[in-house]
């Protein structure tokens, strides 16, 4: 497992992130969260959030969390990522919080669930990322 790295330099790490305004919160193997600000520039029509701003948010947390649980000497990658959107987000912060259900040797699976400030889900993504072996 990686430790001693800080939510910046996990941010750091992923530059479209950075650029996006995903800010990482906080960064444990069991939990990563942070969050994305509403602005104009990251909606589709009518003001609501765009949903790749939303599973960018989501798979920035969950990438975090991968690489938070993965064993030595390995890094990651996405195979397959699975959205399901429950509501629009039209103004305030989304907040998420990613959590591994599977830390294997060949794979990772993240769960990352997205929450608008009233504390309402918006999103729920599972990821699932590959253990490559250096």
């Amino acid at each position: 497992m990686t430790t001693g790295i800080t939510p910046d330099q996990l941010t750091d790490a992923m530059p479209f992130a950075r650029a996006l305004g995903v800010r990482i919160d906080a960064a444990g193997p069991e939990e990563v969260t942070g969050r994305l600000d509403w602005a104009p520039e990251r909606c589709t029509a009518g003001g609501v959030m765009h949903g790749g701003a939303l599973m960018a948010l989501a798979d920035t947390l969950g990438a975090a969390c991968a690489f938070l649980n993965l064993p030595p000497d390995t890094s990651t990658t996405t195979l397959e990522s699975k959205t399901n959107f429950f509501r629009g987000v039209r103004e305030g912060c989304v907040r998420g919080v990613a959590r591994p259900l599977h830390t294997g040797r060949t794979s990772i699976v993240v769960q990352t669930d997205l929450y608008d400030e009233s504390g309402r889900r918006v999103a729920q993504v599972t990821q699932t990322q590959a253990v490559l072996r250096a």
